[in-house]
């Protein structure tokens, strides 16, 4: 981690927990920059729980297009803030087990409000968190789920804040799915990909 501070971005203020959750849903199965256009059109509209579980269906839709499977989402999106609003009195909960229990609410999702909305040790495990610890060999999982206990289980808790918000930055810039950048890697000497590429 420490070769890889550069990819931290710390918070410059208190993140919303709400619009983390809100947000992070609309980040499911789409790219960074789509997600962030559609959170902001929809957060210019809708500032609340309450009034996102109040607003038609087909407006949400339409703030949240660019977001992809928006039909899906809207659902989605209404039905968690109706479940925050009337439930939790606007307020997200700070448990892992209650925000799981919302509609279409997984791991990476919870853990992503616990880390960003709330600043608590979690691991939040997406696409590049898996793809980068795998790559790297620091585990041999198939599954983000299985990942996320491996990396609790070998990564000292004080890092687990920054984790994701490194290797993310880290994956777009240069661990990047397609077309890595090896020779630009600061960390190459203990990537497993590297080295097997290396022999051939």
């Amino acid at each position: 981690m420490v070769r890889l501070h550069k990819y931290v971005k710390k918070p410059t203020q208190k993140a919303n927990p709400f619009r983390v959750l809100i947000t992070t849903i609309l980040s499911q199965r789409t790219r960074d920059e789509n997600t962030d256009e559609a959170a902001a059109t929809l957060f210019a509209v809708y500032k609340n729980p309450e009034e996102i579980a109040n607003a038609p269906t087909e407006e949400i839709e339409k703030l949240i297009k660019k977001a992809g499977f928006f039909r899906v989402k809207a659902k989605r999106v209404k039905e968690v803030s109706r479940i925050i609003h009337e439930d939790y009195n606007d307020i997200v909960p700070e448990d892992i087990n209650e925000l799981l229990a919302l509609p279409g609410v997984g791991r990476k999702t919870a853990n992503c409000v616990l880390v960003y909305g709330f600043r608590k040790n979690a691991i939040p495990v997406d696409v590049h968190v898996h793809r980068i610890s795998n790559r790297l060999g620091i585990v041999e999982t198939k599954f983000p789920e299985e990942t996320e206990l491996e990396l609790m289980k070998i990564v000292p808790e004080g890092y687990w804040l920054d984790l994701n918000e490194t290797f993310v930055r880290f994956g777009q810039d240069i661990c990047r799915p397609i077309g890595p950048k090896h020779e630009e890697c600061p960390i190459n000497d203990l990537c497993a990909l590297y080295k097997e590429i290396k022999k051939e």
